[in-house]
């Protein structure tokens, strides 16, 4: 079935490609629903706008285009009302470099960066990597929806705690926090005096139409100056492994701090990511519009095929293309192994700071999805 003007059901060989997420089992029959890319040709106007870049045949050391920093002012401003300036801007070859960045821009050695876990594991990793301690703070479950702690934050946070990590829209637990959620951690850095470095990389993968995405820094002119943003078109137009992304930071102190930590360590974006970003913001927006439709359907066929399976129930999914699976009640010891052997790959709840669970990317053409959640009903009897 074709989804609008575009082919999202288009089965497209990776096989060969060094593809990270297919090469991970290569020559084994194993359907890879793990690490957060989409198995979608990524919108026509990124391709011609790549082919026309290449076709100029010169690959120079390469400044960030006028264009592309007007492109992304006009997008914030339109999506969320997001007034930004260009000096706010500072380019990043992803959004990894960022979280890691800000963790050394932020206080000093032995200082305490809070997170919420489960999360992303480069959020576990880059406090100790940049010599800060890491304090994490569990999500908690009621009836099925994930929320903050806010009790338990209170009490995680100590006079050495500097940096407060947010993951928003969250991966791997899919919510969109609401505007009051991010009020009270607005309220709370500022009571501590924490600068909040938000990672907002799914902003534009908001499947629940009755919810939308804030950015925390739009909440008022305090969070704003104490914020550090981190945005990426890669995941919303699938051009991950063109490694372009940025920083928006209000705050000349911090903004100049960030870039310091930066020093001559963190490479330039390269010219093919700039070409790409600045196509996905300008042109990419009705390929976006039928690709949330088409998430949403894959969404709920997660949703209606793991509530079949005895011991495995999976949380609401408002943003993103992750499913986030408890498998605790299965009864299996180790489900990544488990799940390979029936014939899917899936990301392990170790990784994101909490066992028991499993990631899925939904981000694919629907008869593999449907194969793939086929074979995991099968292999637990369902």
């Amino acid at each position: 079935m074709k989804q609008g003007s575009y082919d999202f059901d288009e089965i497209i060989d990776r096989r060969g490609t060094a593809s990270e997420k297919w090469d991970k089992y290569r020559d084994r029959d194993i359907i890879p629903l793990w690490v957060a890319d989409m198995d979608f040709r990524s919108p026509p106007a990124i391709i011609e706008a790549l082919h026309e870049r290449v076709n100029h045949g010169i690959f120079g050391y390469t400044a960030p285009p006028e264009g592309l920093s007007q492109a992304v002012i006009e997008a914030l401003l339109s999506e969320f009302g997001w007034q930004v300036q260009k000096e706010w801007l500072t380019w990043l070859p992803g959004l990894v470099t960022g979280l890691n960045v800000c963790c050394r821009a932020v206080g000093a050695q032995d200082d305490e960066v809070i997170t919420f876990t489960p999360v992303y594991p480069p959020f576990l990793s880059a406090p100790p990597l940049s010599g800060r301690a890491l304090v994490k703070v569990p999500l908690k479950v009621d009836e099925g929806r994930w929320g903050l702690d806010l009790e338990a934050l209170e009490r995680a946070v100590t006079p050495r705690s500097r940096l407060l990590l947010l993951c928003s829209p969250h991966n791997p637990v899919g919510r969109v926090w609401s505007g009051q959620e991010l009020a009270t951690l607005a309220d709370f850095a500022q009571r501590h005096d924490l600068v909040i470095c938000s990672d907002e990389i799914h902003a534009g993968l908001v499947l629940d139409e009755s919810v939308r995405h804030v950015p925390i820094a739009t909440l008022s002119q305090e969070t704003d100056r104490r914020s550090i943003t981190l945005l990426a078109p890669s995941k919303t137009f699938n051009v991950p492994g063109l490694g372009c992304s940025f920083a928006v930071i209000s705050d000349d102190t911090l903004r100049r701090a960030f870039r310091r930590a930066m020093g001559r360590i963190v490479p330039h974006v390269n010219l093919l990511g700039y070409t790409a970003a600045e196509a996905a913001y300008r042109y990419g927006g009705e390929w976006r519009r039928e690709l949330l439709a088409y998430l949403r359907g894959n969404r709920d066929l997660v949703a209606q095929e793991v509530a079949l399976m005895p011991g495995l129930t999976v949380a609401h999914v408002e943003a993103t293309y992750l499913s986030w699976i408890d498998v605790r009640d299965a009864g299996i010891e180790d489900p990544v192994r488990f799940f390979e052997e029936a014939g899917v790959g899936l990301s392990g709840g170790v990784d994101f700071g909490l066992p028991g669970y499993v990631r899925l990317n939904f981000g694919c053409p629907r008869a593999l999805l449907s194969e793939a959640l086929r074979r995991m009903r099968v292999a637990l009897g369902g």
